[in-house]
């Protein structure tokens, strides 16, 4: 899907509140989350390159949130190839 903002999924399918934006630059996969409970979200954190995503899934204890699963880089690389 795209909007203003760009091309995005749903990291949560059930939630449509929430958005994962992605990008492409330089063959790096880029993520940005969208939140309409916390609009602030999308001020207070940039772009995420996707290696900085498998860094932070390695820190990942099981308890709160999964990285891999919100930054869908398979879901992310689709949006961005039917873009195209």
């Amino acid at each position: 899907m795209k909007d203003e903002r760009g091309l995005y999924y749903y990291p949560s399918p059930g939630n449509q509140q929430m958005r994962m934006y992605v990008k492409e630059a330089e063959g790096v996969v880029w993520f940005r989350m969208w939140s309409a409970a916390d609009p602030q979200l999308w001020e207070q954190h940039d772009w995420v390159p996707y290696a900085a995503i498998l860094r932070a899934a390695e820190m990942y204890d099981g308890k709160n949130f999964d990285p891999r699963r919100a930054y869908d880089i398979e879901a992310a690389r689709a949006l961005l190839h039917e873009s195209k």
